[in-house]
Parts: C-alpha cells; sequence; structure tokens
C-alpha cells in the first residue's frame, strides 16, 4: 500500500474518496433518505508510517487478515501467516438509516494481507458458512506471491463452478516506510516555533538529497504550522514524509477543519492555504481520533 491508501467496498453502489471511514459513511447514508438506495460498504484507511488501518463497516462482512508470524523453514524465507476475521462492529448498510457508524482501529504488521470481499465469496445454499470462512482463512494463510497471484488463490480454493451470487475480492499487503524516510518535530503553540521548524525542513531537505525543494516546503511549512498555532490546539506536530512523494502534515489536537478563501486586497492574513494550494500538487485535511493533520503533497523526480 503507498503513504496512505483508502479502500472503498461497496456491495452495489458507492464511491471513495479521502477521509476518514466512519464520517464517509455516514455522509454517504445522509445524502440517501431510507428505502432511496441500500448498499453495504466497507471503508479502510491505512497510514504505513503508523502500521494502523481503520475500518468502518455499513452492513458489509467481515475483512479476513493474515499476519507474519514466524520465519520459513526448510530453506524458505516466506514468513509463516496466521489468519482470522477482523473483530469490529458493523453498523447498517448504507441508506436504511439506524445506528451511527463506528471505526474499529488496528496495528498491522508490515507484509500483512488483507482481504476485502463481498458475500458471494462465503455464502453456499449446501455447506456450512462457518466451514468456508475457515476454509478462507486457511487459504489466505497458506497464500504466497503477488496480492493478484494471492486473490487467484483464494477464489480458485473457494469457488468450484459458477457462484450463485456475485463475487468480487480486493487483496491488499501492508507496506512500512523505513525510519530514515520519515522525520517529525513536536512544536510549542508559540508563533516563534515557526522559524525552527523551517531550519528543520531544510536541514532534513538537504539530508534527503532534496535541497531544491526547501525554499517551497519552507513556504508550506510556515503557512501550515501558524495556520495550527493560530486556530488549533496543541500538540503539534510537523512531519515529513519521504516516498515517491515529498509529504509535509501538520498536525493539531482540533477537529476544526480549515476553509480556502480568497482574501480582499487590504487583508494582512487569510492567503496561507491559498499559498499551499499554488505551491503543492496536493493538499488536504485528514481527521482522526487525536485531531486532524493538515497535509501538502508534492511528486518526487529524484
Amino acid at each position: 500500500m503507498p503513504a496512505r491508501s483508502w479502500l472503498v467496498w461497496p456491495k452495489s453502489s458507492g464511491r471513495g474518496r479521502g477521509g476518514p471511514p466512519r464520517p464517509w459513511c455516514s455522509a454517504y447514508a445522509a445524502r440517501h433518505p431510507d428505502g432511496e438506495l441500500s448498499a453495504t460498504c466497507l471503508y479502510a484507511v491505512y497510514g504505513p508510517v503508523s502500521r494502523l488501518c481503520s475500518l468502518a463497516s455499513a452492513g458489509h462482512v467481515l475483512p479476513a487478515l493474515a499476519t507474519p508470524t514466524l520465519p520459513g523453514s526448510d530453506g524458505d524465507d516466506r514468513p509463516a501467516r496466521s489468519a482470522a476475521f477482523l473483530d469490529m462492529p458493523i453498523g447498517p448498510p448504507l441508506g436504511l438509516g439506524g445506528l451511527p457508524f463506528e471505526t474499529a482501529q488496528f496495528e498491522l504488521a508490515e507484509g500483512s494481507l488483507l482481504a476485502l470481499y463481498t458475500d458471494g465469496l462465503i455464502q453456499r445454499r449446501t455447506q456450512d458458512v462457518d466451514a468456508v470462512r475457515t476454509l478462507l482463512c486457511d487459504a489466505l494463510a497458506g497464500a504466497t506471491g503477488s496480492p493478484g497471484e494471492v486473490c487467484d488463490h483464494l477464489l480458485a480454493a473457494l469457488l468450484s463452478g459458477r457462484p450463485a451470487d456475485d463475487v468480487a475480492l480486493l487483496v491488499a499487503r501492508t507496506l512500512a516506510l523505513a525510519p530514515g524516510r520519515v522525520a517529525t518535530l513536536d512544536l510549542p503553540s508559540d508563533p516563534a516555533a515557526v522559524s525552527g521548524a523551517r531550519r528543520f525542513s531544510s536541514d532534513t531537505l538537504s539530508a534527503w538529497g532534496l535541497g531544491d525543494l526547501a525554499f517551497a516546503t519552507g513556504l508550506i511549512v510556515s503557512e501550515l504550522v501558524t495556520n495550527a498555532i493560530r486556530y488549533g490546539k496543541s500538540p503539534i506536530r510537523l512531519r515529513l514524509i519521504r516516498q515517491s512523494s515529498l509529504t509535509r502534515e501538520v498536525f493539531d489536537a482540533s477537529s476544526t477543519a480549515p476553509h480556502l478563501r480568497r482574501a480582499r486586497a487590504f487583508d494582512e492574513g487569510g492567503r496561507g492555504l491559498l499559498l499551499v494550494a499554488q505551491l503543492a500538487e496536493r493538499w488536504g485535511t485528514r481527521h482522526s481520533r487525536e485531531g486532524k493533520a493538515i497535509w501538502a503533497e508534492q511528486a518526487l523526480s529524484h
């Protein structure tokens, strides 16, 4: 999985967009009144820095997870895996209303396999569903190769002939970023901390061989940190992530999302996020239980 991945798995309809699982499901359900549309959905967000995966289910079957446990034997360096279904709450299907959606969070080991699927994969008219669930876990634990090859292995193990219901399967393998690709700085809620954040960013990019991005990054970091100090809450944290893109993130404990606006000609402020939007290829806000992060991303050619 790349730097941050969103997996949206609807049974019959729906589409994904960046954001935490529970609010996305709630927003979708609010736009479709009772009886207008019904669909199950499983929404997952994974971050390879923290290795945390957040999931919310709207009436969808539980995902299966295969976790590395032991090094291989007999000259085989592939890790052994144990597989089980994630223990998480299941909310009502989208469009039916009822109880609010809940988010479950799991820390995943690097190299884990997460299987998302529709119920047609495990439901049989002539076979006990628990037996099929056990077969799915056994097949996932013993699967090798790329995620696509794992999908082929699972389909061959669970399906014989034409299935009675539609079947969709998605397998993701988790990655974790090496510590040398992440730099973090805790900041006080003090305007004087902005200059220190710029120096930290410049020094980090120089160490990564990305000195040509130091000026733009300094401007972005200055605006994001200033915004967090003025309108957010402590603790405040700056994080730089180097992967196929350079990501600058500023966390604070407030859940209030910033809004892009155009300042008037004589306004002294109000241009920070507009500047960030012009300098970065992509930017946005990510909410979590602890608060929010505003991030800005730029692709790397190095």
